[in-house]
């Protein structure tokens, strides 16, 4: 017994066959080693394969889309933010950078409170925050200048707060906090009457460089100066204004032979306590 089917007759130039039979190879629709339109179109009509819209969008349109997106974070409107974003993921124009930025941001989106600080920050409002450290310890700190930065693996907020118990670094540093933003708790954030500050409070470093590191350094932008010292030859020396003594440390310590910090004492000394307790390691 013969199998009847409904046959359609299309009507495309040899352009648009060339890219059909092009398309039913590469999903396998074929009959012998042919391509065939027919199961190619079977396969549509069953759903097997879908029809996505075409990949034309404009450079123009992604980046308001992008700034959409940007906006939505700020404004506290995480829905419609991981919405945007997930309609730009499925487009193939977008940049190798930004789908990353994309994806990461849908793997990981940002919780409530943390719009709220990026807000306050953006507008110069200082804040009151609520805060665990790494034992478990509440504490709470008037925010009146700050800056969300990664420090090695982990975003930070650095700021500057009207509070200065228990915090271990030299005095002229002591009211710049640096607290990790996973340990602030939810709705732990809110604004309050005070005045903005400017910056961190900062001091400057000396420090010298030596031996290959000397020959290939280059200037950071909180560098203030970086010159070879005159009256000894192959040795480089860096002026830099720093706003912590615990990162700055965590820096230089990885060019312990090649480095050394001259001054402020105070930060000097805080460098030879570490290389003598590392040195007592050694001789246990």
């Amino acid at each position: 017994m013969s199998r009847k089917g409904r046959s359609i007759t299309l009507s495309v130039s040899e352009r648009d066959k060339a890219k059909l039979e092009k398309l039913a190879l590469e999903w396998g629709k074929i009959w012998g080693d042919r391509p065939n339109m027919s199961k190619l179109i079977e396969a549509i009509a069953r759903g097997e394969l879908k029809i996505a819209p075409n990949h034309d969008w404009s450079t123009a349109r992604i980046e308001a889309l992008e700034a959409t997106r940007n906006a939505l974070i700020d404004a506290g409107k995480m829905e419609l933010a991981i919405a945007i974003a997930e309609l730009m993921r499925d487009r193939s124009e977008l940049s190798i950078p930004l789908r990353g930025k994309i994806e990461a941001f849908l793997e990981n989106p940002p919780p409530p409170w943390r719009s709220d600080i990026e807000r306050y920050l953006k507008r110069q409002q200082p804040f009151e925050l609520f805060y665990q450290d790494a034992t478990g310890t509440p504490w709470q700190f008037s925010v009146r200048h700050g800056q969300i930065v990664p420090h090695e693996t982990r975003d930070y907020l650095d700021c500057w707060c009207e509070e200065t118990d228990g915090n271990s670094d030299i005095k002229e540093l002591q009211h710049n906090w640096c607290l990790r933003l996973d340990r602030i708790p939810e709705a732990a954030v809110k604004p309050i009457a005070l005045e903005w500050r400017s910056d961190l409070d900062r001091i400057t470093v000396e420090m010298h460089l030596f031996n290959r590191l000397a020959l290939a350094y280059k200037p950071k932008p909180e560098d203030d100066l970086s010159e070879w010292l005159p009256d000894r030859p192959k040795v480089k020396r860096v002026f830099r204004s720093i706003s912590n003594t615990f990162w700055f440390i965590r820096e230089v310590s990885r060019y312990w032979e090649d480095c050394a910090v001259i001054a402020p004492d105070k930060v000097r000394e805080k460098v030879k306590q570490k290389v003598a307790a590392t040195y007592r390691h050694y001789q246990q």
